[in-house]
């Protein structure tokens, strides 16, 4: 049974992950959403101006009135402003199951902040009472199935041809997932002590 908190401030060792504000909108911009380099393989166009990004950020500020809302910007501690951003994109009542997903600027890339981001992120969700967390990846991207595996994410397979992508290419999408019973197993051995 799901017992919504919302989107709340997770602390990491470099990272404090938090709600998007108003004013965030340059920064997410400059950051990674102008950037086709990042947004190649994601489900949304890269943003032509500030602007842009102002209307995704005012629409995402809006959306935290529900208590069902998960989407963390995702600040640099050292750097104090975001760098990217992780969330619930959907989520599935009849499973308990939520979907996440994440995109960082390039600049940061290859430092192991997605996977200090998501693993952040998992626990809280479990919490809240999600029993299956998953994510896919386009297989072009494998820096992003890696940040999966580090997380504790399993392979569940590859759909050929699966995503149409913005640019109009047609990609071959990996599902990964994680269980609730799984993450208290690994939390729960002498291994994680």
């Amino acid at each position: 049974m799901l017992d919504h908190k919302g989107t709340k401030i997770i602390e990491t060792e470099r990272l404090i992950l938090r709600p998007f504000r108003s004013g965030d909108a340059p920064l997410m911009f400059k950051n990674w959403a102008g950037d086709r380099e990042v947004t190649r393989f994601l489900t949304w166009n890269t943003h032509r101006s500030v602007s842009d990004s102002e209307c995704v950020v005012n629409m995402w500020v809006a959306e935290y009135n529900e208590n069902s809302c998960y989407n963390w910007a995702i600040v640099l501690k050292d750097l104090g402003e975001p760098i990217g951003g992780i969330s619930v994109v959907r989520i599935h009542d009849n499973n308990d199951s939520a979907d996440i997903g994440y995109c960082i600027g390039r600049n940061w890339w290859g430092k192991g902040i997605m996977t200090e981001a998501f693993s952040a992120v998992i626990p809280y969700l479990f919490e809240v009472g999600f029993n299956r967390i998953q994510s896919e990846h386009a297989v072009k991207n494998p820096a992003s199935g890696r940040v999966m595996q580090k997380c504790g994410l399993t392979y569940e397979g590859t759909l050929r041809q699966f995503f149409r992508a913005t640019s109009g290419e047609l990609l071959d999408i990996s599902f990964y997932s994680i269980l609730k019973e799984e993450f208290e197993a690994c939390r729960n051995s002498p291994k994680a002590l």
